[in-house]
């Protein structure tokens, strides 16, 4: 497993987790918790579950106030004539291809 297959496969899990499905199992977890192991589900274990709940939440409004703001962009690019149309498509690489993005495009900036 290479490392770029890593790197796609955490930036893919970081948004999964803002998904409806990452309540659905949580859901799912406190109930295996309150059928398998009542006992051990005592106020740790419910500041464990409120925290992951506070986490997903957390992370569910990132990702939309980034999906805002990606969409708002690619519109302003697909407007403007001469605009790049390629970057629409950035948001799908990992934060590395993006920061590699960045630099190469400061240092062509910088050159001109």
């Amino acid at each position: 497993m290479g490392k770029q297959t890593v790197q796609r496969g955490l930036t893919k899990l970081g948004m999964l987790s803002g998904h409806l499905s990452a309540f659905v199992i949580l859901g799912l977890y406190a109930v295996a918790w309150v059928v398998f192991d009542r006992g051990s589900l005592n106020f740790h274990g419910a500041a464990t579950l409120v925290t992951w709940m506070m986490t997903l939440f957390i992370q569910r409004a990132e990702h939309r106030d980034t999906q805002a703001i990606q969409a708002k962009l690619d519109e302003l690019l697909r407007a403007h004539g001469e605009a790049d149309n390629r970057l629409t498509r950035l948001d799908d690489q990992t934060a590395e291809e993006i920061e590699q993005h960045r630099d190469e495009a400061r240092a062509g900036g910088a050159s001109a």
